[in-house]
């Protein structure tokens, strides 16, 4: 395990390990551990699960419309499926607009393919983000407790 590029997110449904792919997104891996280390996801809902599709969050506001004051990111779209597992990041219909809101795949989503910048993927507790509770948004949402680099645990 490369610790420097591990994150252990902690949901109130269990433990999830994901694998950081700075060779697909090196701007959004950037992005992300930065605000892991600030404490920025800690306590942030998912406020978007949709059953057979994503559970997304990263927004603090919990509504979907709000992201960090950092500026957005510019595209880093690659050949990577989006298949189950897969984090990516959330965006506007402006290919450049993605800050801090990620999306994990429950299941095959290939029409994202392409369209959308794949910077991780879940390598343990994927059944704790299935246990997420289902909504848009959901009526009592699955938080983060906590999301870590692994290097900094």
């Amino acid at each position: 395990m490369d610790a420097e590029n591990t994150l252990l997110l902690t949901l109130d449904t269990g433990p999830v390990t994901i694998k950081l792919r700075p060779d697909l997104a090196p701007g959004h891996v950037a992005r992300i551990k930065e605000l892991a280390r600030e404490g920025f996801y800690d306590g942030v809902v998912f406020h978007r699960v949709i059953p057979g599709f994503m559970a997304q969050g990263g927004d603090p506001t919990g509504t979907g419309g709000g992201g960090s004051e950092k500026p957005n990111l510019q595209a880093e779209f690659s050949r990577e499926p989006h298949v189950r597992g897969v984090c990516s990041m959330a965006r506007t219909p402006n290919p450049n607009s993605a800050n801090s809101q990620f999306f994990i795949c429950f299941d095959d989503a290939g029409f994202l393919d392409g369209q959308y910048t794949v910077w991780g993927e879940v390598t343990e507790g994927m059944e704790n983000v299935d246990a997420l509770p289902k909504g848009e948004p959901p009526r009592e949402p699955g938080k983060i407790v906590s999301m870590k680099v692994a290097a900094d645990a």
